[in-house]
């Protein structure tokens, strides 16, 4: 039997049109299939891999004394100077990170957590760090 002998009673009719609610339009419709993903997590893994991330930074022993240097005299003045510090935060998904840099006075250094406190509160571990400068430090050329 054929297609058209089989619906024969209602192959000419006219398609239904709700007098209640309105015709949806073809991107509704279509947003209807938009959560079905054959492949969960593969977009967000895409994303991931087009992020961009710094690499870590491998500071020898000479630049380490440096910046050793440079924070140990500003720690040292009596009302401690504003520094920009330059500090490395890895990234928690991939590796590699990204380098931030932060401007404030600096308060004090914990020695028993290795980290520098400033007067906004923020503290910063000095492993990260790659790079301090000042205008005390300008000064002196260092």
């Amino acid at each position: 039997m054929n297609a058209q002998a089989k619906y024969r009673d209602i192959i000419f009719h006219q398609h239904h049109v709700s007098q209640s609610r309105p015709r949806m339009t073809v991107h509704s419709r279509a947003a209807q299939f938009a959560p079905f993903a054959a492949l969960t997590g593969y977009d967000d893994m895409i994303k991931e891999s087009e992020r961009y991330t710094d690499d870590a930074p491998e500071l020898d022993e000479c630049r380490k004394a440096e910046l050793n240097d440079r924070l140990i005299f500003l720690l040292s003045r009596e009302q401690p100077p504003e520094a920009t510090i330059t500090y490395f935060v890895p990234d928690a998904k991939k590796s590699g990170g990204k380098y931030l840099t932060f401007t404030d006075r600096i308060l004090k250094y914990d020695e028993y957590k290795r980290r520098l406190i400033f007067a906004s509160g923020i503290a910063l571990p000095v492993e990260g760090i790659t790079e301090v400068e000042s205008i005390e430090l300008d000064r002196l050329m260092f």
